[in-house]
């Protein structure tokens, strides 16, 4: 439980981006949490400003972080209890998401294949709700344990506390910054329910050569193609998406359509329909651009890069160019998934 002073965020931000803390520690558990806590509160820095860091891989870093940034390396995975139809499993917030994705399934515990392979810690799927092919976080969360930071007791929260939206929960609105997630419990299908509408993921499947289908095999389809989509953040600086799928009127998307014939929207309840954001990005034009290092994708329009030494600020003020231009051509705001510090 070191505190170290001046330290640099680039191997802690899955962009790279060379940013620095005025003091970093990592904790274990909620007791070396509350001791980290004390020696903030008690240190001659008066600006308390504190910031807890997961996987870092949803974050972009515009700047030094003049505060205390506290990594969450709590780890440890607890199967609770089971009944007839479902085994409730808790992670600590600190482990990573796609090992315990694995773990799971190893285990043919169901529910987890389709989210295979996002990046970060289990710590952040419930703050952002993570989702992918046809599946989200929320369909398989039962409840997590959260420590307040001003009244310094542990709270469980349950589905219906965390008020899931899409890419959203109660901690990035109502409760931003008041509480450290310590573990998550899950709700996993002993006899899994299979999802392959979504995406190309019946594709692929048959690409594979998979003649029974199984929670091992979606996982596999889904690791595929993220893979050949997305660019691994070892490789290349990245969050993954950048955005978030805007949602418009079924009215507004009818307009739409007809400018723009090949237009992607998916109908949702409610006469809404959900717009692919890489799509309108592409069709402006930013898909492979680059200014020094701060690009789009060439792959993935979705996806900003850092190619080597990008500061934060050179990837925000690229964003909001991409924001601006797909405004103007399609009257369609879209609003950034990546948290901005």
């Amino acid at each position: 439980m070191k505190i170290q002073e001046n330290f640099s965020l680039r191997p802690y931000n899955s962009f790279g981006i060379d940013a620095r803390a005025r003091y970093f520690a990592s904790f274990q558990s909620v007791d070396q949490l509350e001791s980290l806590q004390w020696e903030m509160q008690h240190h001659a820095l008066k600006d308390q400003q504190y910031m807890v860091l997961g996987g870092g891989s949803n974050i972009l870093l515009t700047g030094d972080f003049n505060g205390w940034v506290f990594r969450n390396e709590i780890e440890g995975i607890e199967e609770l209890h089971e009944d007839a139809e479902y085994v409730y499993v808790k992670a600590g917030a600190g482990v990573n998401w796609h090992a315990f994705v694995q773990y799971c399934i190893s285990k043919n515990w169901g529910g987890l294949e389709n989210l295979s392979l996002i990046p970060g810690n289990v710590g952040a799927s419930p703050m952002q709700n993570i989702g992918a092919y046809g599946v989200e976080l929320d369909d398989v969360f039962w409840d997590l344990e959260a420590y307040h930071w001003q009244d310094k007791k542990v709270h469980t929260f349950t589905r219906q506390d965390c008020e899931f939206g899409y890419r959203e929960s109660v901690f990035k609105k109502r409760f931003k910054g008041q509480f450290v997630i310590l573990n998550v419990t899950f709700q996993l299908r002993k006899h899994p329910v299979f999802h392959t509408s979504y995406g190309a993921i019946q594709q692929e499947l048959e690409k594979l050569g998979v003649k029974e289908l199984s929670i091992q095999a979606i996982s596999q389809a889904v690791i595929n193609i993220r893979s050949s989509k997305l660019p691994d953040p070892k490789k290349i600086g990245n969050a993954g998406s950048f955005f978030k799928n805007p949602t418009i009127p079924v009215e507004k998307y009818h307009e739409l359509k007809e400018l723009f014939p090949e237009i992607v929207g998916y109908h949702l309840p409610g006469d809404e329909v959900k717009l692919a954001a890489g799509w309108l990005i592409e069709q402006c034009g930013w898909k492979g651009y680059r200014k020094g290092d701060a690009g789009c994708h060439s792959q993935q329009a979705l996806v900003l890069v850092n190619h080597g030494n990008a500061t934060g600020k050179e990837i925000l003020d690229l964003s909001q160019e991409i924001v601006e231009s797909v405004e103007f051509k399609f009257g369609v705001e879209l609003e950034k998934e990546v948290n901005i510090i």
